[in-house]
C-alpha cells in the first residue's frame, strides 16, 4: 500500500473516533486514504490552533490519543499552539504534517521548514518519516511514545512523495501501555513518612485522573484524614463538595489556602508536575517541609523541591499499594489531622459561596451568580470546558465539580481554547451536556470553530463573559503600571447576532436575572449556541476592582 494508506491504517489501528484537521495539498493522499471510512470522522476546522486544542482536548475526554493533520509551513505553525499545551497538560496527541517533497529539501521551498528542529523544544518526540516502508514502525511507535510514561504530543513530518511510495507495508498491534507499580517495601516506607504528622496535604494533579484513580485518592484521603488540594485546572480530580477537599491552586488561590500548604508538614505531591500556577509561582513549599512525589515520570522530580521520597508509580497503582500498607502502618495521628481540616474547610465553604461575593454594578451581570445559576442547572455529569483569562476565577470558586471527567481547561493558559475543547468534548461524549466559558479575548480568537459545531452538528453552549479588554494583562498592568492603561481595551460584536449569522442560537445577557432563562433556551435549542454576559469591566476579579488594583499598587 501507500505511505499515505499507511498512516490512515496506523490511526484506525489505534480505535480512533475521530481525528482533526484544515485540508492542505501536502497530505490530500491522506485525506483520500481516510475517505468513506466509517471507523473514522474527519472533523475540518477553521484553523490549524482550533484543530490543534480539539484533538488535545479530545484525547482529554476520550481516552484516546488526540490526532491533528495540517500541512506545511503556516499549517503547522498555527498549530505548535495546541502542541505546546498538550505538552503542558501531559496529552496523547500525535500531529501529523505535510512536508514538501524530499528532493525540494534545502532550497527554501515553498512553506518548507525543518519539522524535526522545530518541533524538538516543545514535542515529546519529533520524527519525520522518509521511507514509505518504514510508516508502521515509526508512526505506531509514534503513538506508543505519546501515550506512554507521561503522556505527551509528537509531531510526525510526512514528505509529500514518500506519502505516494508503495511499499509492502508491517502493521504491529497497538504498543500495550506498561506503567510502574511501587513495591510493598516502597509503599510502607512512604506512608510511615506520612501517618506520624499532625499536618499533611495532598496536592493531586492530571496523574490521578489519566490513572483513574479518583475512587482510591478518596479513599486514601478518608483513611488517613488528609485534606486534599487539586492542582491547576485539574479540579476534578477529587469531588469539590467532599470534606476533605481544600480548594483549587490556580492563580486565584486565597492567601488562606497557601496558608494552610505552608503549614504542613509533609506533602504528598500525586499526579502532578508542579506547574508555576500550583507552585504559586514557586513560592508555594519550603525546604523545610518533606515532599514525598509520586508520577509516571522520573523527569518530574526535582523540577521544583527535591523530593525526600520520589516514587516513580502510575498514580493508581501508587494509591492502591498504600491503602494496603495501612493495614499494617495504621493511619497514624489522623484525629489530629481530621481536626485541621475541619477549621481549614470552613474558610473555604465561606470563600466558594457566591452570596459573600462582592456586589457588582446592577447595570451589569453579576458573574457570582451567573456562574452559581450554571452549576444549579447543568446535571452533575455536565463537561465545562474553560478558556484563559481572569474569568476562570469564577468558574473555580463558584463551579463544584463532583464528578471526574467533567473540567477541561489547559494548564498552558493558551487563550482561545475552550471553544475547540467544548467541540471535541460533544463529538467525543454526544450523551452528556456540554458547556464553554471564555473571555471576550479568547472567545473571539477561535470563535470560527462555532461554524465547525454547527456543521457538524454538535450542540454545546458557550458562555462569553464580556468585560470588552484582556482582562488578566489589565489586571498585572494596573499593579505593575498603575493608572497607564494601554492597549488593553477590546471592541466586540454582538456575539448572539454573530452566533445566529453562523447558523447557531444566541442570547444576549445585561442583567443577573436574565441568566436563567437565557441558558434554558440555550441548552434546548438542541444547536450550539452562544450566551453573551455583560460583566462589569471595572471588576477585574472576584475581591478586586481597577480602582482596588490601583490604590494597592500605590507606594507606601
Amino acid at each position: 500500500m501507500t505511505g499515505a494508506e499507511a498512516v490512515a491504517e496506523c490511526i484506525r489501528r489505534e480505535g480512533i473516533g475521530h481525528a482533526f484537521c484544515v485540508p492542505g495539498e501536502s497530505y490530500l493522499s491522506v485525506i483520500d486514504a481516510l475517505y468513506g471510512d466509517s471507523d473514522i470522522s474527519l472533523i475540518t476546522n477553521r484553523h490549524e490552533g482550533g484543530a490543534s486544542f480539539a484533538a488535545g482536548a479530545y484525547a482529554m475526554v476520550s481516552g484516546k490519543p488526540g490526532v491533528c493533520l495540517v500541512t506545511r509551513g503556516p499549517g503547522a505553525s498555527n498549530a505548535c499552539i495546541g502542541v505546546h499545551a498538550a505538552r503542558q497538560d501531559s496529552v496523547p496527541l500525535v500531529l501529523f504534517i505535510g512536508q514538501v517533497e524530499r528532493n525540494h529539501y534545502y532550497r527554501e521551498g515553498l512553506q518548507e521548514v525543518d519539522f524535526e528542529a522545530f518541533f524538538r523544544p516543545i514535542a515529546k518526540w519529533a520524527i519525520e518519516v522518509r521511507d514509505a516502508a518504514r510508516v508502521p514502525e515509526l508512526v505506531q511507535r509514534a503513538f506508543h511514545v505519546a501515550k506512554s510514561g507521561r503522556p505527551g504530543p509528537v509531531a510526525v513530518s510526512l514528505p509529500e512523495d514518500m506519502l505516494a511510495e508503495k511499499a509492502v507495508m508491517r502493521f504491529a498491534n497497538p504498543i500495550s501501555v506498561a506503567v510502574p507499580d511501587p513495591s510493598p517495601v516502597d509503599a510502607r516506607n512512604l506512608l510511615e513518612e506520612l501517618v506520624e504528622v499532625d499536618k499533611a496535604v495532598v496536592i493531586a494533579g492530571g496523574g490521578v485522573s489519566r490513572s483513574g484513580a479518583r475512587a482510591e485518592l478518596v479513599e486514601f484521603s478518608e483513611k488517613l484524614s488528609l485534606p486534599v488540594f487539586v492542582a491547576d485546572q485539574r479540579q476534578d480530580v477529587f469531588p469539590n463538595r467532599h470534606p476533605n477537599f481544600l480548594g483549587h491552586l490556580f492563580i486565584g488561590a486565597t492567601e488562606q489556602q497557601r496558608q494552610i500548604v505552608r503549614e504542613a508538614e509533609v506533602i504528598l505531591a500525586v499526579g502532578t508536575r508542579f506547574s508555576g500556577d500550583t507552585a504559586q509561582d514557586y513560592t508555594l513549599l519550603s525546604h523545610e517541609q518533606k515532599v514525598i512525589h509520586i508520577d509516571v515520570d522520573p523527569g518530574v522530580f526535582g523540577m521544583y523541591m527535591s523530593p525526600r521520597i520520589a516514587m516513580l508509580s502510575d498514580a493508581r497503582k501508587a494509591l492502591r499499594a498504600l491503602l494496603e500498607a495501612t493495614e499494617d502502618v495504621g493511619s497514624g495521628r489522623a484525629t489530629e489531622r481530621f481536626g485541621w481540616i475541619r477549621s481549614s474547610r470552613r474558610a473555604l465553604d465561606s470563600f466558594a459561596d457566591p452570596d459573600g461575593a462582592w456586589a457588582v454594578d446592577p447595570d451589569f451581570a453579576d458573574g457570582a451568580k451567573v456562574i452559581s445559576e450554571l452549576a444549579a442547572m447543568l446535571p452533575e455529569d455536565a463537561i465545562v470546558t474553560v478558556d484563559a483569562g481572569n474569568f476562570q476565577e469564577w468558574v473555580h470558586r463558584f463551579y463544584p465539580f463532583e464528578r471526574a471527567g467533567t473540567f477541561i481547561g489547559t494548564a498552558s493558559g493558551a487563550m482561545g481554547y475552550a471553544v475547540p475543547a467544548a467541540l471535541a468534548a460533544k463529538l467525543a461524549r454526544p450523551e452528556r451536556t456540554v458547556v464553554s466559558v471564555s473571555g471576550d479575548g479568547g472567545f473571539m480568537m477561535t470563535i470560527q470553530e462555532l461554524e465547525t459545531a454547527v456543521r457538524h452538528e454538535a450542540p454545546f453552549v458557550s458562555i462569553v463573559l464580556n468585560n470588552n479588554m484582556y482582562g488578566t494583562i489589565r489586571m498585572y498592568q494596573e499593579l505593575w503600571f498603575p493608572g497607564r492603561a494601554y492597549a488593553m481595551t477590546l471592541t466586540n460584536p454582538d456575539f448572539a447576532e454573530l452566533a445566529r449569522q453562523f447558523g447557531a442560537h444566541g442570547e444576549r445577557v445585561e442583567k443577573t436575572e436574565e441568566i436563567a432563562p437565557a441558558l434554558e433556551r440555550a441548552l434546548a435549542s438542541g444547536k450550539p449556541a452562544v450566551v453573551e454576559v455583560l460583566t462589569d469591566p471595572n471588576r477585574i476579579t472576584v475581591d478586586a476592582t481597577l480602582a482596588d488594583l490601583r490604590e494597592k499598587a500605590q507606594p507606601d
